[in-house]
């Protein structure tokens, strides 16, 4: 068994103090977002984990890519016959996670999940390289195939297919928006007394922001 017990560090790079921070958590995201950006060392600082509940009954994460964020929510983009799909279909309530060990930040998100509007996928799947929407055509997500040669033959089909008319969204592909109801924002400090500040929403749509132990 290998012995991982002296990995450590020590998170010494910011602090998360609620005299510097505003009331609403997405103005807070916006920040920390793009500080990240400029910090550098995360290669693509919109990738998130997702967490679902399965049609199984399990609790199954994986990364994906943000594409859009404002007041409403959080966007991003996938087949809904996948396997996250069919989850997120008959479960909404997911969990998004950030995490960024460049600036020692992390972000969590509790929200309900809906599909955005048709217009918006066509949009976003629009601006797609070719490359791009012909893959999201091609694969069945999450369905067992034989082999990456029948893949891969199934793409060049497409490419002959496609070649002289325009590539439009299936409509198996589109957006999910994730409506926040709860945000963390985890700063890494030093002796492990890391700083985490929660806002949850209440019904007049105001933020409660809290303080949690780490």
């Amino acid at each position: 068994m290998e012995d991982l017990s002296n990995y450590r560090k020590s998170y010494e790079k910011s602090q998360l103090l609620e005299s510097a921070i505003p009331d609403d958590p997405i103005n807070l995201f916006h920040q920390w977002f793009y500080e990240t950006q400029e910090f550098g060392g995360v290669d693509e600082v919109n990738a998130m984990t997702v967490a679902t509940i399965g049609l199984d009954g399990f609790p199954k994460s994986r990364v994906v890519l943000l594409k859009k964020f404002n007041e409403d929510g959080f966007i991003f983009y996938t087949n809904y016959n996948s396997e996250k799909g069919k989850a997120i279909i008959h479960n909404p309530n997911i969990c998004l996670s950030f995490f960024w060990p460049s600036i020692e930040r992390q972000v969590i998100i509790k929200g309900v999940a809906e599909k955005t509007s048709e217009s918006v996928s066509d949009n976003y799947f629009d601006s797609r390289p070719d490359g791009s929407k012909l893959g999201a055509i091609v694969s069945a997500q999450s369905e067992v195939i034989p082999s990456r040669e029948y893949l891969d033959d199934q793409l060049k089909k497409l490419e002959t297919d496609y070649s002289d008319k325009p590539i439009l969204r299936p409509m198996f592909w589109g957006g999910f928006l994730v409506r926040p109801f709860e945000i963390e924002f985890w700063q890494g400090r030093p002796n492990r007394l890391h700083d985490r500040i929660r806002y949850q929403l209440q019904n007049d749509f105001d933020w409660k922001r809290e303080r949690l132990s780490p």
